[in-house]
């Protein structure tokens, strides 16, 4: 179903673009003026009845190929609320929780080089204002 409503849609665009430039534009456009079986305001009409035609018809395929596309969706919650499908163990974290009485995320990234002092700091007693030297 879906196959069959894009070859419609893709032959809607092509036709649309063939008779978009077959119209007559202030600079005569590809249709020339000849007094054969369409007069220019014959033609004008034609061309535009079937444009409005094709466009009616391409927004109908683009309605229907959204609509026909909104049945393959499922809808995915960017938030995990759950764990993981049923049947499954839980997985470890991969990194230790930041506070486990480690003097928090400095401290531990402070460990990592040579000559740091290890100890942790005591904790501010309010809040903390820089000071200017």
């Amino acid at each position: 179903m879906l196959t069959v409503i894009i070859v419609v849609h893709l032959m809607l665009v092509i036709a649309m673009i063939g008779v978009v430039l077959l119209q007559k534009s202030e600079g005569g456009g590809l249709v020339s003026s000849t007094s054969g079986f369409l007069s220019s305001r014959g033609t004008a009409n034609v061309l535009t009845r079937a444009t409005a035609l094709l466009a009616a018809g391409f927004f109908v395929t683009s309605l229907a190929l959204s609509w026909v596309a909104s049945f393959e969706r499922k809808p995915v919650s960017i938030i995990n609320t759950g764990g993981g499908p049923a049947g499954e163990a839980p997985t470890a974290p991969l990194a230790p929780p930041l506070n486990q009485g480690s003097g928090g995320l400095l401290n531990q990234l402070q460990r990592g080089v040579q000559g740091a002092p290890a100890a942790p700091l005591p904790p501010p007693s309010g809040p903390q204002v820089p000071q200017s030297k």
